[in-house]
């Protein structure tokens, strides 16, 4: 399993996220299985947020109640939760992060979060609002290191003009085939081809120039939840054969195939794993540091129907 420092941290973060956002319905111990898959593959790096389950805080609560690390497993792994959803409103008061937060680490059973996210953008927000929060819970240790999700450059710079804290995070939507990120760029200055619109406002370049970590949620989605692109013959037949090619050469399964298209880019990212499958885990996990060369990238890039001008 391939590791990286996050900016302003020390514990080594896997570029694999086991993602808890649908173990609602799962046992203690099947919870248990899921997150002993994932270390076993070495995995350390945990994400919730406070909107996953019903009611607010749920799979926070059922990762508490089935999960205890002790003081030196609590040192090894990193746990991240998101806020920012109050009653069907985006909300970045001070008082509701405050709030939101203490419900996540009641709920979660923990003293600390390693890393707090602001789960997508509130057209509302108050930078002072934010920072107050940030430093408040700084200060008072419940929080280590802070970040957003879905948030475009300059909406994180408008945070930066308040926050005193780096936003080490930004957590995006990537697949091969929702790639808009890195295909954009790629096609700049393609005038009438819809790919060189830039829709994410250069988040991959400001990332990187900013020492933000991209972290990629729903890395098999073929779209905004419109099912997975693995196995969809139809839409994507010449994608799939050029994943299972690869796969009998790597002796992969196609998960880690996909996984390493977003691992290979030298961005840093991490990819960050929905499933509570537990063989979807293992053979994800399997494309952490997996070598693909510039040659079969592109193949998976021009596979997946995107232009190399």
């Amino acid at each position: 399993m391939k590791t990286t420092t996050l900016t302003n941290t020390t514990t080594p973060a896997s570029n694999i996220i086991l993602g808890l956002m649908r173990i609602e319905p799962l046992t203690d111990d099947e919870i248990r299985a899921l997150v002993g898959e994932a270390r076993d593959a070495g995995i350390n790096f945990f994400d919730h947020a406070d909107v996953y389950g019903t009611p607010l805080h749920e799979c926070e609560r059922r990762f508490g109640e089935a999960i205890t690390f002790s003081p030196a497993e609590r040192e090894q792994v990193i746990v991240q939760s998101k806020v920012g959803l109050a009653d069907g409103y985006w909300d970045f008061s001070t008082e509701h992060i405050l709030e939101s937060v203490d419900e996540s680490l009641a709920a979660l059973q923990l003293e600390h979060l390693d890393i707090l996210l602001l789960h997508r953008p509130d057209a509302l927000v108050e930078p002072d609002e934010v920072a107050a929060a940030f430093d408040a819970l700084k200060a008072s240790g419940k929080v280590t290191n802070f970040g957003v999700s879905n948030h475009t450059p300059m909406q994180v710079e408008l945070l930066k003009r308040s926050v005193s804290q780096p936003l080490i995070v930004n957590q995006v939507q990537l697949s091969i085939t929702h790639a808009n990120l890195i295909t954009a760029g790629v096609a700049a200055n393609m005038a009438g081809l819809d790919q060189s619109i830039d829709r994410d406002n250069g988040i991959l370049d400001y990332s990187r120039l900013n020492d933000i970590t991209l972290q990629a949620w729903s890395p098999f989605q073929k779209g905004f939840f419109d099912g997975v692109f693995l196995g969809d013959r139809e839409a994507y037949g010449e994608l799939n054969d050029v994943i299972d090619e690869l796969s009998a050469k790597y002796d992969v399964k196609p998960e880690a195939i996909a996984v390493a298209w977003i691992t290979r880019h030298p961005a840093g990212m991490q990819v960050v794993l929905g499933t509570t499958n537990r063989e979807r885990v293992r053979a994800s996990a399997a494309g952490s540091d997996l070598p693909l060369t510039r040659q079969e990238w592109y193949r998976l890039f021009t596979a997946a129907g995107h232009i190399l001008p």
